[in-house]
């Protein structure tokens, strides 16, 4: 099964599951909510995304399974600035600390291989890299807890809580540990931020690499290196 991870927009928010679209545990200030819940959560989510997405930018990546040649989402995280996130104010080991970003959930469709799981938080963390943000923070749910969803806008089938344990297998570490919520951190200046490093080094060598090409001038047909008229590069085999 070919699996990729790609960031959600809006225009693919109808491809997410079900479950998924109609999850509010972390959007929807449950203070705000009336006896009766929420007439439409679904709406509600996609309006949360086209919020975000517009002040902040990309707030989710999706696995998307392409077996038989069929797309299918098979998984999905969310991340977003707390002040974004109302449910990150009510858990016992809030707040998140004010220099990261919260993970709010990363889950899988029942069936799928973990490390899924595991390459969806490590997307969210690549992206997050690029954009200069120095940690992501996380709340867990601990192995065996019992979790009170609490959630009167949607009906959540699953705990929509990050498994403490798939949060430290990827590296987070606890800097608020907790008999049932431990708010886990991972630094993105380490461990991961070696990639971004990297690319940078490449994209470096790439830059010095072309403009040497053009100093050399005439001396590319003895290397070899043959440029056509539209500015395409070959090179010929001696």
């Amino acid at each position: 099964m070919s699996v990729s991870i790609v960031p959600l927009t809006l225009a693919g928010f109808d491809s997410l599951p079900k479950d998924v679209r109609r999850c509010v545990y972390w959007e929807v200030d449950p203070s705000a909510l009336g006896p009766d819940g929420l007439t439409d959560a679904e709406f509600e989510k996609e309006a949360w995304l086209s919020m975000v997405m517009l002040e902040w930018g990309s707030c989710a990546q999706i696995a998307v399974s392409r077996a038989t040649g069929v797309e299918r989402v098979i998984g999905s995280a969310f991340y977003a600035p707390p002040r974004s996130v109302p449910r990150s104010a009510l858990f016992p080991t809030s707040p998140v600390s004010p220099d990261a970003v919260l993970l709010a959930w990363a889950g899988i469709e029942p069936g799928v291989d973990a490390v899924v799981a595991e390459d969806l938080i490590l997307a969210v963390c690549d992206d997050l890299i690029r954009r200069g943000v120095r940690a992501v923070e996380a709340f867990g749910l601990e192995r065996g807890a019992v979790h009170d969803t609490d959630c009167r806008a949607c009906e959540c089938d699953s705990a929509p809580v990050v498994d403490a344990s798939l949060l430290r297998a990827v590296g987070f570490t606890d800097v608020a540990p907790h008999h049932r919520y431990p708010r886990l951190r991972y630094e993105l200046t380490e461990g991961l931020g070696w990639k971004a490093s990297v690319e940078h080094a490449l994209e470096q060598l790439l830059a010095a690499g072309m403009a040497e090409a053009e100093l050399v001038g005439p001396r590319r047909e003895a290397a070899g290196v043959c440029r056509s008229e539209q500015g395409e590069v070959t090179v010929r085999a001696e």
